[in-house]
């Protein structure tokens, strides 16, 4: 769960700091020449933390399935 959490914090800051708080995208066009779009960084990085919880998730349900 922390994981996730985690995930979705850091995706909410980076998009925050890509995008700027005032139209039209503050951030994005004062440095236009440096601006990069980090969508495709925070997909990738965020199916490979979704794919670990779910590893981890699946772990857990399987010790709970053993003990009972």
């Amino acid at each position: 769960m922390l994981v996730l959490i985690g995930t979705a914090f850091l995706t909410y800051e980076a998009l925050t700091e890509a995008y700027g708080s005032g139209p039209p995208y503050f951030s994005r066009t004062e440095n236009m020449d440096k601006w990069s779009n980090p969508f495709w960084e925070l997909f990738a990085i965020n199916t490979i933390l979704l794919c670990i919880a779910f590893l981890f998730a699946r772990a857990g349900f399987r010790r709970l399935h053993q003990q009972a």
